[in-house]
């Protein structure tokens, strides 16, 4: 017996090796090398010379091209993550109805999700905003000025963040999937009550389905923390660092001043802000979502 269960064990190991490959190699390594660097003056020329908590320190004390970064990134997220859900949560409902082709008009919908965080999508909407793009042709023809979306510092991070409101299909999926789980039996009791719309969205809707806007915001945050396609490529930074995100402070570091060490320290404060904002996300869960079998996280 004792044979068939190290056989099996063994059988077991090999089936999961490569993953297990793929995890260390792939994942581990580089998550713990890059501490190491960020703990480092390190130019990919020469050798790491080991200068401690540095490039931590100059990050908080000196930079000020990070302190602006953290801003702007705040701001980001701030807008997006809401914002998205919004409007994903709306498509949602409206979508939960049933109407003649409403499978295609999903997919539709979905559509923009598909192409991701791409960089042709992202040329595409810097093509669309630019001064002779296409918004400013539409507003063109009811004699509105052109506008500068791309060139102005107040405009231009809220279009980039526009971008991101756009790609809202996988919180909208989940969002349909959630509304489709709400018991009916709960709707058919509020109506004999009397209650009306709003009322039953905000003590019915709502309620059922805030784990999955819980998700969605654990989801949604984690990814305009590391947002760098859209505002790398629309505006590349600009105006005068007006969509600078920290994406971007970590890419200039590494491959334009080629401060290895330097970004992988940007890169562990990106990843300390993740993990601070989704341990305090799920700290207070328990005050703002229900579960049916009164348990939490």
């Amino acid at each position: 017996m004792k044979r068939k269960l190290k056989r099996k064990q063994f059988i077991g190991l090999i089936f999961i090796l490569p993953w297990l490959a793929g995890l260390i190699i792939l994942q581990l390594y580089p998550f713990l090398t890059s501490f190491y660097y960020s703990l480092t003056e390190y130019n990919i020329m020469s050798s790491p010379a080991f200068i401690g908590f540095q490039n931590y320190i100059k990050l908080f004390t000196t930079d000020r091209e990070f302190w602006n970064s953290l801003k702007v990134t705040t701001i980001y997220t701030i807008f997006t993550v809401p914002g998205k859900l919004i409007v994903a949560l709306l498509v949602a409902l409206v979508m939960n109805k049933n109407m003649k082709g409403i499978n295609l008009i999903r997919t539709v919908y979905y559509l923009p999700s598909l192409f991701g965080g791409s960089i042709a999508v992202a040329i595409l909407w810097k093509l669309m905003f630019q001064d002779q793009g296409i918004i400013n042709s539409l507003l063109a023809v009811f004699h509105i000025p052109p506008v500068q979306w791309l060139g102005s510092t107040k405009l231009a991070l809220p279009t980039v963040i526009l971008l991101n409101l756009w790609q809202f299909g996988s919180a909208f999926v989940m969002f349909l999937a959630a509304l489709k789980n709400v018991p009916m039996d709960l709707y058919e009791a509020a109506d004999i009550d009397g209650a009306s719309g709003i009322t039953k969205f905000f003590k019915i809707t709502l309620p059922q389905i805030s784990s999955i806007i819980f998700f969605n915001v654990i989801m949604q945050t984690i990814t305009a923390l590391q947002s760098f396609t859209g505002p790398m490529i629309i505006t590349g930074g600009g105006p005068l660092k007006s969509t600078y995100v920290l994406g971007l402070k970590l890419y200039t570091e590494a491959f334009s001043y080629y401060k290895m060490g330097y970004a992988c320290a940007v890169s562990w404060v990106i990843f300390i802000m993740i993990a601070v904002i989704t341990s305090l996300l799920f700290r207070f869960s328990s005050m703002v979502v229900y579960y049916e079998d009164g348990g939490d996280f």
